[in-house]
């Protein structure tokens, strides 16, 4: 087994010389993605308006669902999928920009799958919209060869074209919806329809010539819907829809209600995850409720709960009235890379740092930012860290051991310590400032989204998931963009999970 980032600098990615081979499956032109484009923003702008003048998500989704019972898709939503009692499936978080760091995962993720059964994909299958134009480089062309079928989960970003390409990719190639009546005038909905980001005209030959790279028998998949539950073994999945601003809709709620209900053990995939960077976030059901209430009830025996969204991967075990649930981020699937340095001491859930694992290290993570930023500023010489001295000065600020053993050059100074603070480092819950929490707010909404590189190391990872009738293997493995890596993925985080 090669070494993981938790043992060496070199296993975390850090001073290769020998590229990886993913560069091969990719298109001979790759648009890089920008996310500080005001073409770009604009085009993403639904999510702001839901948020402004109401979210429509909840209506639309009904629609959809009712298209697809219409249709013949089963009314409880539950995907019967012919395994044995030991099998196993890969999980993959936020995927599609269709550059680098989308295609560095792949080759590793092809490595590990082999035998497994499916794969599902948790949120945002296309950036920056979900639009079906995007779907040829960005999801057929790079899982062409992963010979089992792919099962997704919508995130907001296939949202903001009102699912209409997720619905014919994954859901049986279900038409669009028709018009809906025209809104009160000067009504909020009316703004909202006025300002509203459709989607343009599907090229029908391009996409047609896209699903041709995934059509093999063995490949196929037809969803009940957005929202669905996988009967797999000794197990169920449940994949719920958190559309465009993280929560789900009444009748959503009431599904998962009943389908969550029963002594089968249970794996949640939610685009929304419920812990995250330190905090709890347990999705609200409108009318009610909230998701980790649902995941949290000993009847419904949920012990996983795997949520994209954040370009990261992250782990709390939770302990929940004598028994651990697994609370996992996996959305470092493609993405641009989530700082996880600003992350602070954790202390959340009954969950502290002992216990916590995050992948990319927090000071592999501060090291990244620090190169980055050196040398869009042109200050490389101040804002540089080595990978060394930004373990030291992250252990330093938040009290704890180094996630990995710095070097020889892992002197904590002034410049060390300032670099730190200007890019965001965490810190301990009783020395937290009224400067460090805008600055995290700016990294996760500014800074992160331009983080994109086109070099080694990316820091992605995807998750492969083996299941034995007593027991549940999680393991997280690392995808940096280097040959090293590429045929040898390391294990970042690995954990048992009972399942009686």
């Amino acid at each position: 087994m090669s070494d993981s980032s938790r043992d060496t600098a070199q296993g975390a990615g850090w001073g290769s010389a020998e590229p990886g081979a993913y560069k091969q499956l990719m298109p001979d032109h790759v648009e890089k993605l920008s996310w500080l484009n005001p073409r770009t923003l604009w085009i993403a702008r639904n999510g702001v308006l839901a948020s402004w003048f109401g979210d429509p998500t909840g209506h639309t989704r009904a629609r959809w669902v009712a298209r697809r019972e219409t249709a013949g898709a089963p009314a409880d939503k539950v995907i019967r999928q012919e395994v044995t009692d030991h099998f196993s499936f890969m999980v993959i978080g936020d995927t599609g920009e269709g550059d680098d760091p989308q295609y560095a995962v792949v080759p590793g993720f092809l490595k590990m799958s082999q035998d497994t059964d499916f794969a599902v994909i948790a949120s945002d299958v296309i950036y920056p919209v979900g639009s079906a134009q995007d779907y040829g480089d960005k999801f057929f062309r790079p899982y062409q060869d992963y010979p089992a079928p792919i099962y997704a989960i919508p995130g907001n970003h296939d949202w903001y074209e009102d699912l209409g390409a997720f619905m014919r990719v994954f859901c049986a190639d279900t038409p669009p919806l028709g018009p809906e009546p025209r809104p009160r005038p000067l009504s909020r909905a009316w703004w909202r329809a006025l300002l509203w980001h459709r989607p343009r005209p599907t090229d029908e030959r391009r996409l047609a010539a896209a699903r041709a790279l995934r059509s093999a028998p063995g490949q196929q998949a037809a969803q009940p819907g957005p929202y669905w539950a996988i009967d797999a073994g000794p197990v169920r999945i449940v994949g719920i829809d958190t559309g465009l601003l993280g929560t789900i809709d009444a009748e959503q709620g009431a599904w998962l209600r009943q389908v969550s209900r029963g002594p089968k053990p249970k794996i949640l995939i939610t685009g929304s995850p419920l812990y995250v960077d330190g905090e709890h976030h347990p999705c609200e059901i409108e009318g009610g409720g909230t998701v980790d209430a649902i995941v949290r009830d000993p009847e419904h025996h949920y012990v996983a709960a795997i949520g994209g969204d954040i370009h990261n991967y992250q782990r709390y075990p939770v302990d929940v009235d004598g028994r651990t649930i697994q609370y996992v981020v996996a959305g470092g699937g493609g993405a641009f890379m989530h700082a996880t340095h600003t992350i602070p001491r954790v202390s959340v859930g009954g969950v502290t740092e002992r216990d916590f694992r995050c992948y990319p290290l927090r000071g592999d993570s501060l090291a990244f930012y620090s190169r980055l930023y050196g040398r869009r500023l042109r200050l490389p010489r101040l804002f540089t860290l080595s990978e060394s001295e930004a373990m030291a000065v992250v252990a330093e600020r938040l009290g704890i051991k180094p996630g990995r053993a710095p070097g020889p050059d892992a002197r904590v100074t002034r410049r060390t310590r300032l670099v730190a603070s200007l890019l965001g480092t965490g810190g301990r819950p009783d020395r937290t400032s009224r400067f460090r929490l805008p600055v995290r707010q700016l990294y996760t909404r500014l800074f992160s989204p331009s983080s994109a590189t086109y070099s080694p190391p990316f820091f992605k990872c995807f998750l492969r998931l083996d299941v034995a009738p007593e027991e549940l293997r999680l393991r997280c493995f690392a995808a940096t963009g280097n040959r090293a890596q590429e045929v040898d993925p390391p294990v970042e985080d690995e954990i048992t999970i009972p399942l009686k």
